[in-house]
């Protein structure tokens, strides 16, 4: 037996002693976790003081049936986002990216294993990327060699349960714009750089709808939170090792127009899928809204314009463009502050419906 451990000698290397030898011993016991934990807690560690006993009680549950270091970080609200390559331990806070210590007791490869676990999915060398939604709607990306050169990445990103005002991301006349935008059932193309908060500023647009509008939200992995009264959420099946087909965003777009919405939301349009949303704005469906990676509003269109051309390649340039000058009226792009980590609306355009669009004119733009 350990010997215990007193309060004066309360360092960081004496209580990681103590959480390896706690759990040493209840993996030798048997009976309800939590049980065995706090007993083993207080015969290892019996001089400590309540708060470090409690402290030690959490991270031995952590490595035992958590996620070691990763559990405390998961458990605070503060945290958007955990990323961990190799040992090595990140956390974005606040849009600010900063390093949260290592690995001790585990790897990466059996955390990867057991986030995958309860929700039946599985990586190996012959699916070595898996990007799903764990039970609290949390957004897990994992990538193990041989795609990963140096070696297994792991990230979690935080869902966002509380829609932020439009007033975060906005000054009170551009917040006026994005109202008039969606009261006139605009369709609106939210753009921005990765993590630059486009998911966010999506969810505080929705929340200017009409309470008694229609939702129907379609996503690859569901992370958009919408607290819609009418809400239909469709998220995308990736194919399983046991035959299982998939189904994309490409079908549960045509399938949304099948189920009446009043308002169509695509969380992020990267694939096939755009062709059937270009055409379903230009159709009747006004007021809806997307997202695409994109460094600035005309950048953004042109991602769209080549999205489209790789889903219909045998379209003629200038009728893409007119379809999409003809689809989305207004792009508003979202930037992330470098130094402050705050995401806001650099700017609102309105899609010109230029007659004279043609093969060498790109969809243009009004402030």
């Amino acid at each position: 037996m350990r010997a215990a451990v007193s309060d004066q000698c309360l360092d960081t290397e004496v209580i990681d002693d103590s959480i390896d030898a706690v759990c040493a011993a209840v993996a030798q016991s048997d009976g309800e976790l939590h049980a065995l934990v706090a007993d083993a807690v207080r015969r290892i560690a019996a001089l400590a003081d309540p708060r470090t006993q409690e402290a030690i009680e959490r991270a031995a549950l952590a490595r035992l049936a958590g996620l070691a270091e990763l559990q405390p970080l998961l458990d605070d609200r503060s945290v958007d986002e955990v990323l961990v390559t190799g040992r090595r331990i990140w956390v974005e806070r606040e849009g600010r990216l900063r390093p949260a210590g290592d690995l001790r007791s585990t790897s990466v490869e059996h955390l990867i294993e057991r986030v995958l676990a309860p929700i039946g999915r599985r990586i190996d060398t012959l699916s070595p990327i898996v990007d799903a939604r764990l039970p609290d709607g949390s957004r897990v990306c994992a990538v193990i060699p041989p795609v990963a050169i140096g070696g297994a990445s792991l990230s979690i990103r935080r869902f966002a349960q509380r829609v932020r005002p439009l007033s975060d991301f906005a000054e009170p006349a551009v917040e006026e714009i994005c109202r008039h935008v969606v009261d006139h059932r605009c369709n609106v193309l939210v753009s921005g750089a990765t993590s630059s908060g486009k998911t966010s500023l999506l969810a505080s647009l929705l929340g200017l709808v009409d309470p008694t509008a229609r939702l129907i939200v379609i996503e690859d992995t569901a992370e958009l939170p919408c607290g819609a009264d009418h809400l239909v959420r469709l998220e995308a099946r990736p194919a399983d090792a046991e035959g299982v087909p998939a189904i994309d965003l490409d079908r549960l777009v045509r399938t949304a127009l099948r189920l009446r919405p009043d308002r169509l939301v695509v969380g992020e349009v990267r694939g096939d899928e755009v062709l059937a949303l270009v055409q379903a704005m230009n159709t009747g469906h006004d007021g809806s809204f997307s997202t695409c990676h994109a460094n600035g509003p005309l950048d953004a269109l042109l991602r769209i314009e080549s999205l489209v051309l790789q889903a219909a390649p045998r379209w003629p340039l200038a009728a893409i463009r007119r379809q999409i000058v003809r689809s989305i009226d207004v792009v508003v792009h979202v930037e992330r502050d470098a130094t402050t980590g705050r995401r806001r609306i650099s700017s609102v355009h309105e899609v010109a419906l230029d007659a004279s669009v043609d093969e060498s004119t790109p969809p243009g733009l009004r402030r």
